[in-house]
């Protein structure tokens, strides 16, 4: 009987065996599988950001995230206190998000945690927790590029700069695979990809890293200097239009914004605007010429000092007397620009701004780029005066940069471009090279000892450009003691090859005219931009030679 209940044992547990193994295994395997086999996201990286010479400005670096299955966590609450404090959190906040997402497969528990955090939730072995890797973006130039090159949010999608600007370019598209995982939610095992993963496309933008560093170096510095406001600088290749730098004060690092304002964030260089005050003069000047009915030695009356237009009136610093068109930019005479531009038509001036991009947008592809205003009631006589030397328009620094480009490239105007070219874009032709070239030699003078822009010289280089400085516009007013000031100017003036415009928001130290403030910061950052760029000298003999050789009627 015993022989008979255990063959009869043996012959129920081959049965059951049989039955498990062959005749069921199917779908064991198949409710197996359901358990423990996953299709998750299978990540890929963000395209890299590089400068003109490829050195690095965007990098994505892998990174982990901690995942949770809501209802699983909920089952062992025992273990949260352990899993909050290697998340560092309390177990509060991690009770809510586990109740906020309940009913769902899914949660993150924290992204983007570090190396040290992710061993350690590993090690805790929790049910339902698991790790999935994901990509953070590193910025190595951190604040110098800040707001060129911008900043993505968690999700690795652009938020600010070039990373929003060509988002689409840069974004990678994710695959997905099958996997097996472990009770833990580790997986143990890659099954087969779903579809591949695409990582974003590289981008190599017009910046070069070493002229970034030395502008945002001179402009910090000028900041701190003179307690302004703020400040913007742009550094252009007059042969190509492509952005060498572009900086702001203050800025930001975006590697880490945690407790930063988001004002900080706005490219001020492209999204704010400002009257350019004497810096627009040089185009009024080319506007008078291009007319035919002035010179560079015609003279212009400019005594004693002030100018009535209707109830209006015009002053110089100084009564300049009788003085030349050419000596109009070196003395930044306002009565000087505006007589020119009442004895022209009275749209040629503002017709010749808007040829010059002033009131229309750069092209430039950054988010948030305004165009500026150019004040259409510019054919009333005050209007059209004052337009001459500067108020009643509002122009973006990279504007103005890019319309002394201009003057740099014998009046033809170039595209701008935060991209690299290998192919110079197709420019339009603003007024005659004879009249660049008259003008470029006029700058040239603002810039000597007797000029306003003395400060901006460079040792054995020549240099032209004009200084500006304007009143703020507060309220529809314009305040007594806000000042704007600025420098436009280009380099070596015997063929340009930089263009540089710097403004300098609220100085308020006592000092804040443009030839104090703002072209020693050009002075700096050209002389080490051109030996950067191994532009050969093209004054050896001194900057008075140079000027004694303009003033006596000389050529370039």
């Amino acid at each position: 009987m015993v022989l008979g209940f255990l063959l009869s044992a043996l012959v129920l547990l081959g049965a059951r065996a049989i039955w498990l193994q062959v005749i069921t295994s199917g779908y064991l395997q198949e409710q197996g599988n359901a358990r423990h086999l996953r299709v998750i996201q299978d990540n890929s990286h963000r395209g890299m950001i590089f400068d003109r010479h490829g050195e690095p400005l965007a990098v994505s670096t892998p990174v982990e995230s901690v995942w949770a299955e809501p209802d699983a966590l909920t089952e062992v609450r025992d273990r949260w206190p352990a899993l909050a404090r290697v998340l560092g959190m309390s177990v509060q906040e991690l009770g809510q998000a586990v109740r906020h997402s309940q009913g769902r497969e899914f949660m993150y528990l924290r992204r983007h945690v570090t190396p040290e955090q992710a061993t350690q939730v590993r090690k805790l072995e929790i049910a339902g927790v698991g790790l999935q890797r994901e990509y953070r973006r590193y910025y190595p130039s951190g604040t110098v590029a800040g707001h060129v090159v911008g900043f993505t949010n968690v999700d690795d999608q652009g938020l600010e700069g070039i990373e929003l600007a060509y988002d689409k370019w840069l974004r990678a598209v994710p695959g997905r695979k099958r996997v097996l995982k472990d009770r833990f939610g580790n997986i143990v095992e890659s099954v087969e990809s779903v579809s591949l993963p695409e990582p974003g496309k590289d981008l190599t933008l017009s910046i070069d890293r070493r002229l970034q560093y030395l502008v945002y170096r001179e402009l910090k510095n000028a900041v701190v200097q003179h307690r302004a406001r703020g400040a913007s600088a742009i550094l252009l290749d007059a042969h190509t239009g492509e952005v060498l730098a572009m900086v702001n004060e203050p800025g930001f690092n975006p590697n880490n914004r945690a407790n930063l304002a988001s004002n900080l964030f706005r490219n001020r260089a492209v999204t704010d605007v400002l009257e350019p005050g004497s810096t627009i003069k040089p185009f009024t000047i080319a506007a008078g010429l291009e007319s035919g009915r002035f010179t560079p030695n015609t003279p212009i009356d400019t005594a004693p000092g002030l100018l009535t237009v209707g109830r209006n009136t015009i002053r110089d610093v100084h009564n300049y007397g009788l003085i030349t068109v050419t000596q109009v930019l070196e003395k930044s005479s306002n009565i000087g620009a505006a007589r020119i531009a009442l004895a022209l038509n009275s749209s040629s001036v503002r017709d010749l701004f808007v040829r010059a991009g002033f009131g229309r947008g750069t092209g430039s592809g950054l988010p948030g780029e305004v165009n500026g205003r150019i004040n259409s009631s510019a054919r009333i006589p005050i209007e059209q005066a004052t337009l001459a030397y500067g108020y009643g328009i509002a122009v973006t620094p990279l504007q103005l940069t890019r319309a002394y480009g201009a003057l740099a490239n014998d009046g033809v105007i170039l595209p701008v471009s935060l991209l690299r070219r290998d192919v110079v874009g197709e420019g339009e032709r603003i007024f005659t090279e004879k009249t660049a070239r008259a003008v470029r030699q006029m700058l040239e003078l603002a810039v000597s000892r007797d000029g306003t822009g003395a400060a901006a010289q460079v040792g054995f280089y020549r240099v032209g450009g004009k200084t500006g400085t304007a009143h703020k516009l507060l309220n529809g007013e314009y305040a007594d003691h806000r000042y704007v000031a600025s420098f436009a100017g280009f380099a070596p003036a015997s063929d340009p090859r930089l263009v540089m415009v710097i403004t300098v928001d609220e100085p308020s130290t006592g000092i804040y005219f443009g030839g104090q403030v703002a072209a020693p910061v050009f002075s700096k950052v050209m002389a080490g931009a051109l030996r950067l760029l191994n532009i050969p000298p093209d004054n050896l003999d001194g900057p008075a030679r140079r000027t004694a050789q303009l003033t006596s009627g000389g050529t370039t």
